[in-house]
């Protein structure tokens, strides 16, 4: 099943541009994710691809002591953030720091203070299967929305045409420029003019957002 998830990885590294390494990278981060939800999961343990193209999980021990102090600090990171957030906004925040949550910071861990045994459940290749099929959905849906963003970044000021797609409610019109999906809000509509489902219209290019 691996190699079957490993083709398609060739695959959409040959047709969309995006890198293996980043579609295996997100692989693992996701996986472990999985992993942590298992019963049993260790506290702390990696996904990785081993050399016979099997990802495989990683439990990893280390000193109390180190553990202890490195808990900390990934304790006292995550209020502080929680505090930069409330600062912001304005808004309290009721989230919970929990230590299973916390990102220790592995970098100040020697690599020889760290004990792994393998730890790779029954059944994990189900697991990885799914996963994969997720998460690389997800990569193509942003490396196209980043391709789009590139594409029109440099297109504002620009006049384009376009097919009304949703005008229902005129404080949003949406309109569909053949590959992407623009908004017309109300402060950019022409008064008097009607904006038909299915009309062509001519509009110009004010902004552009990633991620929308």
């Amino acid at each position: 099943m691996t190699q079957e998830i490993m083709e398609g990885i060739r695959t959409i590294e040959r047709e969309k541009g995006i890198e293996a390494g980043t579609l295996v990278a997100a692989l693992e981060d996701a996986l472990l994710a999985a992993y942590k939800k298992t019963p049993g999961a260790s506290r702390h343990a990696e996904v990785i691809l081993d050399e016979e193209g099997d990802f495989r999980v990683f439990s990893i021990e280390i000193p109390a002591d180190l553990e202890e102090r490195l808990v900390d600090e990934a304790r006292e990171a995550a209020i502080d953030e929680l505090e930069r957030i409330e600062e912001e906004t304005g808004e309290r925040q009721h989230t919970l720091v929990s230590d299973a949550d916390l990102e220790l910071d592995w970098a100040q861990v020697p690599e020889e203070l760290m004990v792994r045994a393998d730890a790779t459940p029954e059944g994990f290749g189900r697991i990885a299967a799914m996963t994969a099929k997720q998460v690389i959905q997800q990569r193509i849906r942003e490396a196209e929305r980043m391709m789009m963003y590139d594409e029109y970044i440099d297109r504002q000021g620009e006049v384009v045409t376009g097919i009304v797609q949703q005008a229902g409610d005129r404080n949003n019109v949406l309109v569909d420029l053949g590959r992407v999906e623009a908004l017309l809000p109300r402060s950019e509509q022409v008064d008097g003019e009607r904006y038909e489902q299915g009309s062509r219209i001519k509009a110009v290019i004010t902004e552009v957002r990633s991620g929308t």
